[in-house]
């Protein structure tokens, strides 16, 4: 099983700072990191750590492809642009990926089902088939209607008779 983790620890981060990207070529390439190879992790950019790591856990071919929060630390444009570099590698490649996120929308967009787990202890709550293709848009109604339905689900969808008092 490969996996892909949010963030490094410390330690990771030390290990990791002298030396080279020590990854195949041709997975330097299937991330977009191609011109990158003699780059020490320190010099690559948020985006560029992440397409690193994914590589080194595609080396091994991996059946399954563990990713808890993968794209928490980047910026919104590059966590979209994550998103998509992982839907393009895993229509490539059909690696099954198990991904952890808190954020619905990333959910929606990547996902082909959807398993909403309660508060502790973690459980099960409901699972959802995303009966949308792929590519996904994210300003169609369908998105918004699933997003609407999974905020519902997770009681954060707000009440429609608040009133704001100044």
């Amino acid at each position: 099983m490969g996996r892909v983790f949010g963030e490094a620890s410390d330690n990771e981060v030390v290990a990791l700072q002298n030396i080279n990207l020590d990854i195949k070529p041709g997975y330097i390439k299937l991330v977009g990191l191609s011109g990158f190879e003699k780059s020490y992790p320190r010099h690559l950019s948020g985006g560029m750590a992440q397409r690193a790591a994914l590589a080194r856990a595609l080396v091994n071919h991996p059946r399954v492809l563990l990713m808890d929060e993968p794209l928490g630390a980047l910026d919104a444009f590059t966590r979209m642009q994550m998103q998509d570099e992982i839907l393009r590698i895993w229509q490539e490649r059909k690696t099954t990926v198990v991904l952890v996120t808190h954020d619905v929308d990333e959910a929606i967009y990547m996902s082909d089902r959807i398993v909403i787990m309660t508060p502790r202890p973690g459980k099960i709550q409901e699972i959802i088939d995303v009966p949308m293709g792929k590519p996904r848009a994210r300003n169609h109604p369908d998105f918004f209607r699933l997003r609407s339905k999974i905020l519902e689900t997770l009681h954060f969808a707000g009440k429609e008779d608040i009133s704001y008092y100044l």
